[in-house]
Formats: structure tokens, C-alpha cells, sequence
């Protein structure tokens, strides 16, 4: 993709540590690589989020949540664990970087990376739909940009698929389809939308009757 084609394909922590049910996430997993096999044939921009949690990342309450729960980190910064799950990222492909939370906005440089290449639309897949995908694409709602999810390409933890990708739709406006369905997210319809500026680095919509 070139700068300003203003798609998108943001691949969330599919790691191996976050995969190690294979038998519940293999079909969501196969269809994420082949999502971005078709992105990368249309020329959409694929970008990876990895997470790392190690303790040295983690916040005075994430610690603490792990020891009441008895949960060890996950996805350690060189291990196994942390390493992609089915996909490669090209060496032309950005890779960013949560250390110890769930919004990719948080991560140095993600924002500001969007921004610069003119992005506006973000197509999600990976995991887990109501922890790092719904953070990111909630920040990603409020910073003006649009959303689209492959609910065959993601997997909620703890709360039923059909809730948490109800409530993105109403909350986020967001567009929710399949990967297969590549025309849906590949591009917006023409005169589906208007992006009249740039405001601050952040994306402004304008109608086109304002």
C-alpha cells in the first residue's frame, strides 16, 4: 500500500503463547494468515502488534492482578512464547510493540506511524476480540478513525463473540465481516465516506453535507 491509500490491516498479538489452545483458535488463526495473504496481494498494508509482558513491563496493579490470579507473564520478550503464530511480517512491514497492556495506542509509535502514511481505516484481526482488539479499536474510534473487524479472523476471551462484536458495531460504528469477504474491507465504497483534513495528527471527518 502506498501512502494514503487509507487501508490498513492491523494483525494483534497472534503469538504463540496467546495460541496454545490450537484446537479451539486453529480455524481463527488460519483464517488471520490467510487474511494477510490477501491483503498483501491487494496491496493493503499489513501491520503487526506483538505484546510482551514481561514483570519488568508490568504496572504496580497488573502485578498485582497476576498474583491474586495466580497467572504467570506471558509472551516473555525472547522467548517461544512471543514469537508470531502462523504469519511472518515482511521486511517491509512494520512491527509494534505493547509492553504489558492492551491498547496498541500505547505502543511507541503506532499512532504516530498511521498518521504519516494518511491511514483511516483499520480492518482487525488476531486476539482476543474483547481484550487488545476491542482497546485498540476503541482508542482507534475516538482518534476519528474507522473500523472494520473479520470476526472469523478473531476470538473473544471472556465474553460470548456475537456481544463483544454487537457492541463495536454500535459503540465504534465498526463494519464487521469476514476475510473472505475482501471487497467489504479491502477499500471504503466510493463516496462512502469524506476526509477533508488533518487536524493536529489526528484524522477529522467532515460529512459532505457540513
Amino acid at each position: 500500500m502506498t501512502a494514503g491509500d487509507g487501508t490498513a490491516l492491523v494483525v494483534i498479538d497472534l503469538q504463540n503463547d496467546f495460541c496454545a489452545d490450537a484446537e479451539v483458535l486453529d480455524t481463527v488463526t488460519t483464517n488471520a494468515a490467510r487474511a494477510v495473504d490477501l491483503a498483501r496481494g491487494c496491496g493493503v498494508e499489513v501491520v503487526f502488534v506483538r505484546f510482551l509482558g514481561d514483570v519488568a513491563y508490568q504496572g504496580p496493579s497488573w502485578r498485582s492482578r497476576d498474583l491474586a490470579l495466580g497467572k504467570r507473564p506471558k509472551c516473555r520478550a525472547g522467548s517461544w512464547g512471543a514469537g508470531f503464530h502462523k504469519v511472518s511480517p515482511e521486511p517491509d512491514e512494520r512491527v509494534f510493540t505493547k509492553r504489558a497492556c492492551f491498547d496498541a495506542f500505547l505502543g511507541d509509535g503506532f499512532e504516530q506511524y498511521l498518521v504519516q502514511r494518511g491511514t483511516r481505516h483499520l480492518v482487525f484481526a488476531g486476539l482476543y476480540t474483547d481484550v487488545c482488539v476491542d482497546s485498540t479499536a476503541r482508542t482507534a474510534f475516538q482518534k476519528g478513525f474507522h473500523i472494520t473487524v473479520l470476526r472469523d479472523c478473531t476470538r473473544s476471551l471472556h465474553l460470548p463473540d456475537e456481544e463483544i462484536l454487537r457492541f463495536m458495531s454500535l459503540v465504534y460504528g465498526a463494519r464487521v465481516t469476514t476475510h473472505e469477504q475482501l471487497t467489504s474491507w479491502a477499500r471504503f465504497a466510493p463516496g462512502e465516506d469524506t476526509w477533508s483534513t488533518w487536524r493536529a495528527g489526528t484524522p477529522v471527518w467532515r460529512a459532505e453535507s457540513d
